[in-house]
């Protein structure tokens, strides 16, 4: 049976073949994607954004698995509902495997944060204190600002090619630093792209590949089963709550999960202070365990769980909190080439792929006062940027030296 790539060969010109493959580049397997995903959610420190930064990095420039305009889109899509970040790699994953394979990529994205999240929690209540980490994260944090602004600076070249999407881009930044709610920007920048047009953002009409079309609905294998299948795992319940309320609570809670981890980090706060899930001092705690971790702070999620009914709890909690922005954005995945062909959806989507762009230059922005200290900070700033985007180091390496110049106490 041939492959998608040898069908497009067999029927385009050997000029158009080639054209196809400098574009696209060679397809990941869905294990080879599962595990970019997996060291992603292992090493993504420093929030969503940067997050986004190391996926635009390591599977859109270097695999070229999808457009950068179709990626965008998918960040765009995932500020409607949960953690974009997790969102960016259910739609990666599901426009390549489908809706399974989204949902695998989402899970292996999310393991890191979850397994580091149960074994901090362990240690925290064993023994009332939060590890000594602090000082090595705290080299990171001018790293991360360099891996978002590299980010943007990639996004734009590709997404910014006019003066009115440039415009654009600053109104959205403006927007951003100002902390109006992703979803409004993200609205207002598609009706500006609905009024403007495509051709006057600088956008191009998103090519229909026949690769797109003939998408291959490969049946998810064993091994990817195993993947998305929870661990077995029993807790010891430290409370008389059960696992049905744990599921409850949490699910009801992500229904309502707008605006990113901070946005949620109120509401958790005033609902499990209200059931005596947590005291303020655990939560709190709770807050700082999360942004221990390489996910997003969602995983407080986890963190209360785990104080509620051990490792089960852990995994039932997390999996209701993300639950609802997971089965809605498997369906906009799904939907996605339909909606695209329209030009009217273009038009809309042409306006969000610079809002995009400028909303990540707000997030480095906006975490620099409280992250940049003293020259050695925005030295290492610099250094990294120039490390990530000129000689194009893995961000790996770059993390690795921030943590130890924090370790030893050169930057703080």
């Amino acid at each position: 049976m041939k492959t998608d790539r040898e069908d497009i060969r067999s029927i385009e010109s050997p000029l158009q073949a080639q054209r196809l493959g400098e574009e696209t580049g060679p397809a990941l397997s869905l294990p080879a994607l599962l595990l970019h995903f997996l060291k992603i959610g292992a090493i993504g420190f420093g929030g969503g954004m940067a997050v986004i930064a190391l996926m635009e990095r390591e599977i859109i420039v270097k695999k070229r698995v999808m457009e950068v305009e179709e990626f965008l889109h998918g960040i765009g899509l995932g500020q409607l509902l949960g953690p974009f970040a997790v969102n960016a790699a259910l739609f990666t994953g599901n426009r390549l495997y489908g809706p399974l394979g989204g949902l695998a990529c989402a899970v292996a994205f999310m393991a890191p944060s979850v397994f580091i999240v149960i074994i901090l929690a362990w240690l925290y209540f064993s023994f009332h204190a939060v590890p000594g980490l602090q000082s090595a994260i705290g080299g990171l944090a001018p790293v991360v600002i360099a891996l978002i602004l590299g980010a943007a600076w990639s996004m734009g070249r590709r997404a910014v090619r006019s003066w009115q999407s440039a415009l654009l881009a600053v109104i959205a930044l403006g927007f951003s630093l100002f902390k109006i709610n992703a979803v409004y920007v993200l609205l207002g920048a598609g009706l500006i792209g609905l009024i403007a047009g495509t051709r006057k953002l600088g956008a191009v009409r998103l090519r229909e590949k026949q690769k797109q079309d003939k998408k291959t609905k490969t049946p998810v294998s064993g091994s990817t089963a195993a993947v998305l299948a929870l661990p077995a795992a029993a807790g010891v319940a430290v409370t008389g709550t059960s696992l049905a309320s744990i599921a409850w609570v949490f699910l009801k809670i992500g229904f309502v999960f707008f605006g990113g981890g901070f946005v949620l980090i109120p509401v958790l706060q005033q609902k499990l202070e209200a059931l005596g899930w947590l005291t303020p001092r655990e939560f709190i705690d709770g807050v700082a365990i999360s942004n221990l971790t390489p996910g997003p702070i969602a995983v407080l999620a986890t963190f209360a769980g785990f104080h509620l009914h051990g490792v089960a709890g852990a995994l039932v909690a997390t999996l209701a909190l993300f639950t609802p922005s997971l089965i809605l954005m498997t369906f906009l995945s799904h939907g996605y080439s339909r909606l695209k062909k329209g030009p009217r959806v273009q038009d809309f989507l042409a306006g969000v792929t610079p809002a995009v762009v400028g909303m990540v230059v707000s997030a480095a922005v906006l975490l620099a006062p409280g992250a940049l200290r003293g020259f050695a900070g925005w030295a290492l700033l610099a250094i990294s940027f120039l490390l990530l985007v000129r000689f194009r180091w893995h961000p790996a390496w770059v993390l690795a030296v921030g943590a130890v110049l924090g370790a030893v106490g050169v930057v703080r």
